[in-house]
């Protein structure tokens, strides 16, 4: 057993979390078995208390639409748009991050003064602005997701540039005549890996947060059923029907709080400097 996997398996949040997620990812790939149809169409009685059908045992909401059904089929949609967007923000973050850290000078002068640009927006704001421009689909939610995330990690791909490509195992590539192409991608970009999978992982939570409070306006995909749809469909009826948000707000809490603690449990197994200081 390496030493990554001994302190990972040390943190008991870190463990939780990742079992916790574990079970999401399951639930969202049998989505289609464990509830088959369309989530979208009635099929009991609406307002139905949880445990009082077993046809819909988390009850149902104003039109008889199953609430488990939609937790279910919604856990698909927020994954997805936490992974992909995030995918897609740390590709940009490399693009703009790799040459500001790795040249330097007026280089990554124009590149963090473009990034300071997008920082100064506020992200919520910018993301709804975006999604109207593209109209709610699901491909602009990602997209307005990704765009408004990538700025830290820019920053933080150009703060780690910065700091190994002084290393002396980058001066010895140098003095051997290797190239740039090689030194960036071989000797430089692996040593910056750690603390990128960190901060990526933790995004993921922020993506599903910015993804439901989109949805929960209503400017989310209408055609895709998610769990910030569900919580925003039920607060006119909140105190004739508490559970329809009741149980969509708990699977957002619990993703995200799970994402969060895998995040830190990768923190602090990636970091031997932290590992020592406990």
């Amino acid at each position: 057993m390496n030493q990554f996997t001994k302190r990972f398996v040390k943190n008991a949040g870190a463990l939780w979390g990742l079992g916790i997620l574990v079970i999401i990812v399951v639930m969202a790939i049998t989505a289609n078995w464990v509830y088959p149809g369309n989530p979208w169409d009635p099929t009991v009685a609406p307002f139905l208390k949880p445990f009082q059908d077993s046809q819909a045992w988390l009850g149902s909401d104003s039109l008889g639409r199953d609430i488990a059904a939609g937790i279910v089929h919604g856990a698909r949609a927020s994954l997805e748009v936490g992974i992909v967007a995030t995918l897609v923000a740390v590709i940009i973050g490399l693009v703009v991050g790799v040459p500001a850290g790795f040249l330097g000078g007026r280089c990554d002068g124009l590149l963090m003064r473009f990034t300071e640009i997008f920082q100064t927006i506020p992200s919520f704001f910018f993301a709804i602005v975006l999604v109207a421009i593209f109209q709610p689909s699901f491909g602009s939610v990602i997209t307005a997701v990704a765009l408004v995330s990538w700025p830290p990690i820019a920053r933080l791909v150009r703060a780690e540039f910065m700091r190994v490509k002084s290393s002396e195992f980058v001066e010895a590539a140098r003095v051997q005549g290797f190239s740039r192409w090689h030194i960036v991608f071989q000797e430089i970009l692996p040593n910056c890996i750690s603390p990128l999978i960190v901060m990526a992982s933790l995004m993921i939570a922020n993506a599903i947060l910015l993804e439901s409070a989109i949805s929960f306006l209503s400017l989310g995909d209408p055609n895709l059923m998610t769990w910030g749809y569900m919580v925003g469909n039920s607060r006119t009826f909140l105190r004739l029907a508490w559970w329809m948000c009741l149980f969509p707000g708990l699977a957002i809490f619990v993703t995200v709080l799970a994402v969060n603690l895998l995040g830190e449990g990768l923190n602090d197994a990636l970091n031997p400097r932290l590992h020592r200081k406990g």
